[in-house]
């Protein structure tokens, strides 16, 4: 899905980014142009930057709550 129609940004892009450690809507406005012409896609590419890092949150918990 489209997230950023002014540089043809979609969610993927923001997912990869994220894997590649870009952990605020400002540091993807610096790699990918994200917010920073309308500003409209703000808001969704934070909220998927949030699912992105809740999500790696719970895979080192369970990771941890393993017994070794």
């Amino acid at each position: 899905m489209y997230v950023c129609l002014c540089h043809g940004i979609t969610d993927r892009d923001i997912r990869e980014a994220a894997e590649n450690g870009v952990h605020s809507v400002r540091q993807l406005g610096k790699e990918l142009g994200v917010g920073t012409q309308c500003g409209r896609c703000a808001s969704m590419a934070r909220e998927i930057l949030r699912e992105c890092r809740s999500q790696d949150y719970l895979t080192l918990a369970n990771l941890l709550a393993q017994p070794a």
